[in-house]
């Protein structure tokens, strides 16, 4: 029987409607937790929240574009009086960019970072006080081992990456005094519909990134989704400013 270590708290999930997502909003609201989510398709997130909500769940779902800092601060404000204050926050939209650093255009990094950076600053922001009024609050922050290591190409992607590494640090330090922490997961492969599309598209890709991870298999979104329920409950208590890692020790091993 999983444990109900979330029990009356209200967490408050971005892009939540499918993948590493929805295991997180679905394992916050196994353990007990009463789950808000905001994705930018509407459909997607209507169909995920009523699934959940089918299994006897407490969810509930907003469309929200969560580059719109007035949009998202509304949702959340709404959410906030409807469901209570937030005792934790995730931080898990976003999406891959793979670029030539002389092509990239100015308007394609902006548009970039405005979603795998600044969205999950601005998230923080709107959150933050109702958890320093609680004095208590977890807010976990989903990066990648792209922050850690990465593919040519990929700079936009670990540049945002490496930067929430470094807004996850620098928020356990200012909020820690107030009772708040703040941790990322660095998920590597997970299976998401994602990545299996992209192991089909390139032949032999799965096969040979296989050879590489030290278990001998990738990850789930289950297994990120606990991770990531583990930093938002009491089990963490003293864990802030840290990165864990979901990776199946890819990232400990040397190239070659």
């Amino acid at each position: 029987m999983v444990e109900k270590n979330l029990a009356g708290r209200h967490i408050f999930v971005t892009g939540g409607a499918q993948g590493i997502g929805e295991a997180i909003v679905r394992d916050c609201a196994v353990r007990g937790a009463t789950v808000s989510f905001v994705d930018l398709n509407e459909q997607s997130g209507a169909e995920c929240a009523k699934r959940l909500q089918d299994d006897g769940l407490l969810v509930s779902f907003a469309q929200c574009d969560i580059t719109d800092a007035r949009a998202l601060e509304r949702v959340m404000a709404d959410m906030e009086s409807k469901l209570g204050g937030f005792a934790g926050v995730v931080n898990n939209a976003g999406r891959n960019s793979s670029a030539d650093a002389v092509e990239m255009t100015e308007d394609e990094w902006d548009d970039f970072f405005d979603l795998d950076l600044k969205a999950s600053w601005l998230t923080c922001k709107f959150a933050l006080p109702s958890m320093r009024t609680a004095g208590a609050g977890s807010i976990v922050n989903i990066a990648s081992v792209h922050a850690h290591m990465s593919y040519p190409n990929y700079f936009p992607y670990a540049a945002a990456k490496s930067g929430l590494l470094g807004l996850t640090r620098n928020l356990a330090l200012n909020e820690g005094p107030r009772g708040i922490r703040v941790n990322t997961v660095s998920p590597g492969y997970t299976m998401t519909p994602l990545l299996q599309a992209w192991f089909e598209s390139v032949p032999g890709s799965k096969e040979k990134a296989l050879e590489v991870h030290p278990l001998g298999k990738f990850g789930q979104p289950t297994d990120v989704a606990a991770a990531v329920s583990f930093l938002l409950s009491d089990d963490a208590g003293n864990i802030s400013g840290a990165d864990l890692r979901v990776d199946g020790a890819l990232t400990a091993r040397f190239a070659g």
